[in-house]
């Protein structure tokens, strides 16, 4: 039969046992399809990245199912009726992994313990990360100061600023050929 990993997101405002009750009736249409679920796994309750129907979090749930294409399509017409599921993804896999999900999985995080070398707010470079003050590694430092203008691979420009390029327009410094301005113009 076929493997498939389903994920569904049950409303924010539904509680744990309610979630479980979900899981369950899904679980017996599978069944009651000739299929099973291999795992079961609650992820908890979690921030969305957008509002879903106005729900800014959302109960997930994974379920790893052994099952004909039918008994998965039920299970999904079902959820898209029910009011209290707002999502569901079913993906088709070659097979189902052993090990917990990386959602389950949050011992890893802990275990990683100091950045490293990173850097960052608190690093031994100091400063934020845009500070590039201290070391810079292997590389050999820049040559000309790092400005535009100071670059050996190309000319500066003429002029220096932005508009430079522009010859139909007079350098705003001199004023030459340009009226003078009038802070209160008079009214007509």
């Amino acid at each position: 039969m076929p493997l498939y990993e389903h994920v569904f997101l049950a409303r924010q405002d539904v509680s744990q046992t309610q979630v479980e009750a979900l899981t369950k009736e899904y679980s017996d249409v599978i069944e009651q399809g000739q299929g099973k679920i291999t795992k079961t796994e609650y992820w908890g309750l979690k921030s969305l990245a957008f509002k879903i129907k106005k729900n800014r979090r959302a109960h997930y749930t994974l379920l790893n199912i052994d099952a004909p294409a039918a008994a998965v399509t039920e299970m999904e017409r079902r959820m898209g009726l029910s009011t209290d599921v707002i999502r569901f993804m079913t993906v088709k896999v070659e097979e189902h992994e052993t090990e917990p999900s990386a959602q389950m999985r949050k011992s890893d995080r802990d275990d990683r313990g100091e950045r490293g070398d990173r850097g960052g707010f608190r690093g031994d470079r100091g400063g934020f990360r845009g500070d590039r003050g201290g070391f810079r590694g292997d590389r050999p430092p820049r040559e000309g100061g790092g400005f535009r203008g100071d670059r050996p691979d190309r000319p500066p420009r003429e002029g220096g600023g932005m508009r430079a390029d522009r010859g139909d327009r007079p350098p705003r410094e001199g004023g030459e050929g340009r009226p003078p301005r009038n802070p209160n113009p008079e009214r007509t």
